[in-house]
């Protein structure tokens, strides 16, 4: 498929028409765009370069940072205050019921002075004296289970050191084997004396037989009796004879096992043994029982409770118709009533975050009260792990020196932390040197930094600055030792709502 080109189409128009076109194009662009354009771009310029004085800024006042000679403290010069109350040292002594029952009455009420030992509640005791005496009941039992235990024991042993009973067994025994044999001994004579009244019947009676019609039947008939008749003794002796010897084997079997019976002596020593075990039984039912009698009396004893120390009670956790366990773990106040030592008492006092650091272990505080005409003196112990983060404050415990009557747990108190003796460097030194110092309450601690807020003049803009704080100061300024320079300006009224980076405008010097 072919197409015509137009060449026509390339051609420049030269007339005067075109011309005319392309000037009035020409000049619109150096006339209304190009002005326009640099206008523009001037205007955006003044504002770019105007743009802090036209952003909103918060009105502060600042305070400068002080240099000045200033020295550590002497010990004992007062640094700072801490509010605090009283408490027991170390802790508050609890009395609790170590035997389940119910509360008859209290003996004490609180703040009366107790002594080591006092009663100070009673219990309901009918249980416990009813238990005691069932104990003491069975103590009794089981004691006579153990004598009869013990009778029979010696009776074994007895038998068993002097075995009487298996001695008569064998000498009745050897006695019937005697007789028997002494029997036996006589059986032969007494055979041959029958045989020889048999031999003389049985001639007696063959003559007779022979003499006929001489002599009368019945004589013949007698003879013939007698005949039969001692032969009849023969043989009961024979036979005789016979169970003698069986009798007599049998008799020396008998006599032979109690002989080896009365050496060994097993049942009389098996019986030995077991009385012995029976007596070891007793024993233990019998110390048993004595412990459940101690247990007893000491459940009826601890229906007294008796203040473990001397001093003063601090609070009464019961009162008279409760039940108590017996069991502190199970006790919802962990004891009737709760006692302290007047004589040990220390304080609790919430120091501020950014004071912490001047704390030391021993150091001198000085200790006001209301309730007190004098102040007290006393020494840190050492600083807790209570923090307060809505306070900003962590908790000091602080050891009171000989601690009056009137002063007691829970009073508020004002305590006033001491500085420590001075290092012997800075004691030495002849002229105390230049410091950096600024005013305490523009010091800021929080998540383990201590910070200031800063003005910077050129940006016009707030800053937080980390500082470090040293030791020298006085009641309204504290030592900073890195993080400052002498001419910082910091921001004193106004930095409530600050902002890192927030723009401000300094409107004067606070005054301190």
């Amino acid at each position: 498929m072919t197409s015509t080109l137009d060449l026509r189409q390339l051609a420049i128009d030269r007339s005067e028409k075109g011309a005319h076109r392309r000037g009035r194009r020409r000049n619109v662009l150096t006339r209304d765009v190009l002005p326009w354009a640099v206008l523009f771009g001037f205007a955006a310029l003044l504002l770019w370069s105007a743009r802090e004085s036209l952003l909103p800024s918060k009105p502060v006042t600042v305070v400068p940072v002080f240099m000045m000679r200033a020295e550590v403290r002497e010990s004992g010069t007062p640094m700072f205050q801490a509010a605090g109350w009283v408490e027991p040292r170390p802790s508050p002594v609890k009395v609790p019921a170590l035997a389940e029952g119910v509360i008859e009455r209290l003996l004490v009420v609180a703040g009366e002075a107790v002594e080591a030992g006092q009663p100070v509640a009673k219990l309901v005791e009918a249980d416990a004296r009813i238990a005691l005496e069932d104990a003491r009941a069975d103590l009794q039992w089981q004691e006579a289970k153990l004598a009869s235990a013990q009778a029979a024991r010696a009776a074994a042993r007895a038998h068993v050191e002097r075995p009487v009973h298996l001695q008569a067994e064998l000498a009745a025994a050897e006695s019937a084997l005697a007789k028997v044999q002494t029997d036996l001994a006589t059986l032969p004579f007494a055979i041959r004396a029958a045989e020889s009244r048999q031999k003389f019947a049985r001639q007696d009676w063959e003559g007779k037989q022979n003499a006929g019609e001489a002599l009368a039947a019945r004589v013949v008939q007698r003879s013939q009796g007698e005949y039969e008749s001692a032969q009849a003794a023969v043989q009961e002796l024979q036979a005789r004879r016979t169970s003698r010897e069986a009798e007599a084997e049998t008799l020396g079997n008998q006599c032979q096992a109690l002989r080896t019976r009365l050496e060994l002596k097993i049942d009389e020593t098996r019986r030995l043994a077991e009385a012995e075990a029976e007596v070891r039984s007793a024993e233990a039912k019998v110390r048993q029982a004595e412990l459940a009698v101690q247990a007893a009396e000491l459940r009826l004893e601890r229906m007294t409770l008796r203040a473990p120390l001397s001093g003063r009670v601090l609070a009464l956790n019961a009162q008279p118709g409760q039940r108590v366990s017996g069991r502190a773990s199970e006790n919802s106040t962990g004891g009737v009533l709760t006692l302290y030592n007047p004589r040990q008492l220390q304080i609790r006092a919430d120091v501020r975050l950014e004071d912490v650091p001047h704390i030391r272990p021993g150091q001198g505080v000085r200790i006001e009260s209301a309730a007190l005409t004098e102040p007290l003196s006393g020494a840190v112990l050492t600083p807790t792990s209570l923090a307060d983060i809505q306070k900003n404050t962590l908790q000091v415990t602080v050891a009171i020196d000989d601690p009056p009557a009137e002063l007691t747990p829970e009073m508020l108190v004002r305590a006033t932390f001491l500085s420590p003796q001075p290092a012997e460097t800075e004691a030495e030194s002849p002229q105390p040197p230049l410091r950096l110092l600024v005013p305490r309450p523009l010091v800021e601690t929080g998540n383990g930094q201590t910070t200031v807020w800063l003005a910077d003049r050129l940006a016009g803009r707030a800053r937080k600055q980390t500082v470090v704080l040293g030791k020298a100061g006085t009641e309204q300024l504290v030592e900073v030792i890195e993080g400052l320079v002498p001419t910082d300006k910091l921001v004193a009224g106004g930095r409530e709502t600050l902002r890192p980076g927030d723009r401000i405008r300094i409107t004067g010097e606070a005054s301190l």
